[in-house]
């Protein structure tokens, strides 16, 4: 399997990846799509969040990254068939494949700001040795209508080109932060919890989906009103580079057998071709696979 199969298989056309959505990718480092999932899709994966929530609590996302304030669950599909779907998300995989070329799910991850909560610091979620040097693309499912008012995601629209900043240290791998120019130390904000000049407040209706250069500034904001804000945040990643949660070292049997061919090449959870041409990076260390 290869990506170019993978999308003709799911039969991903030109209509989903415009040539407007493309400019806007380019440019701003974000757009919207809206009408992705219908009201019952979003109820059923928003219900899976709640329940997988509740038998997790405090300990939620804690395979990724533990969030005080923001309920968090990780490693989904090997905890639910809900969100098998968002597999298949023919503008997603388009935007991913335009932006990255070979492509694999890089990370999986609900979340959900309470009253009161979810503020973040502005932050890219990795860096670039170079503009158009790009590693992962960000998709936020929303389950539920993001607001004005019950923290929407902020992003800075073109600063996908602009010198990595904030960027979490797990996610630099061989990258090392460089001098910055004198342009990029003005951009540098005093307080990255503050408002930043130009910022945009992304608001969607649910089963929206907000595409994203996980190059670009942005952030979470703080639920104000308590409305319910359900999202998943589902990654992709060049397949030379290391998945956020290796998918084959938390794999089930049961995950496995009723993924298809093509949802098994893009979570990396199939076997590899002997003397196969593309070959997909493996965390130093990783655990063989759970069928050798």
């Amino acid at each position: 399997m290869y990506t170019k199969r993978a999308l003709h298989d799911l039969g991903v056309t030109g209509a989903d990846f415009t040539e407007s959505e493309r400019r806007q990718l380019d440019e701003a480092g974000f757009y919207l799509r809206r009408n992705v999932f219908d009201a019952g899709a979003c109820r059923e994966m928003a219900a899976a969040f709640d329940a997988l929530s509740a038998i997790e609590g405090a300990e939620g996302g804690h395979e990724v990254h533990i969030e005080p304030g923001a309920p968090r669950v990780s490693n989904i599909f090997n905890k639910s068939k809900a969100f098998d779907r968002c597999l298949e998300i023919k503008p997603v995989l388009a935007a991913a494949a335009y932006l990255l070329g070979e492509i694999k799910v890089h990370g999986a991850n609900l979340r959900e700001p309470l009253h009161g909560k979810g503020q973040q610091d502005l932050h890219v979620d990795v860096p670039k040795h170079f503009d158009g040097d790009w590693w992962v693309l960000n998709a936020i499912i929303c389950f539920d209508d993001m607001t004005l008012e019950n923290g929407p995601t902020r992003v800075v629209p073109g600063s996908h080109h602009w010198a990595p900043f904030n960027c979490s240290i797990v996610n630099r791998f061989d990258w090392q932060p460089r001098p910055l120019s004198e342009e990029d130390k003005v951009r540098v904000p005093k307080d990255a919890g503050a408002p930043y000049p130009g910022e945009v407040l992304v608001t969607a209706p649910a089963g929206s989906v907000i595409i994203c250069n996980s190059a670009i500034w942005h952030s979470g904001t703080r639920n104000n009103n308590g409305a319910r804000r359900r999202v998943l945040h589902l990654t992709y990643t060049r397949r030379d580079l290391p998945q956020q949660l290796v998918q084959r070292e938390h794999l089930i049997s049961s995950t496995y057998e009723r993924m298809s061919d093509v949802q098994r090449y893009l979570l990396d959870i199939e076997p590899m071709a002997a003397g196969a041409m593309l070959q997909s990076a493996r965390a130093p260390g990783a655990a063989k696979d759970w069928w050798a």
